[in-house]
């Protein structure tokens, strides 16, 4: 099986970045558990507070389709969803 590289990049309403941090932060550590998942970290854009990126890496793209099924992913999204600009654009990464 081939690893797979994954960027998510979730935008915060302006004034509203303090709740989706928290919301993404709760996810790290349970996703830095689940079977597959070889790195998960977050990030924001230092030039642009309200934009986080998730940099990933799994086993293969099956562990990335049970990560979005999870539980911790629903509830991440229930707690960030009002205070989203955007949805969450998640990318699968390949060589170029």
């Amino acid at each position: 099986m081939s690893e797979l590289d994954v960027v998510a990049v979730i935008q915060a309403r302006a004034g509203h970045e303090d709740t989706v941090r928290a919301a993404l932060q709760q996810l790290v550590a349970a996703t830095r558990r689940e079977p597959g998942c070889l790195s998960y970290d977050l990030k924001v854009a230092t030039d642009q507070p309200t934009v986080f990126v998730t940099v990933q890496r799994w086993s293969g793209p099956s562990d990335l389709a049970a990560h979005m099924q999870s539980p911790h992913i629903a509830a991440a999204l229930e707690a960030a969803g009002p205070h989203l600009a955007l949805p969450p654009a998640i990318y699968p990464l390949a060589d170029a």
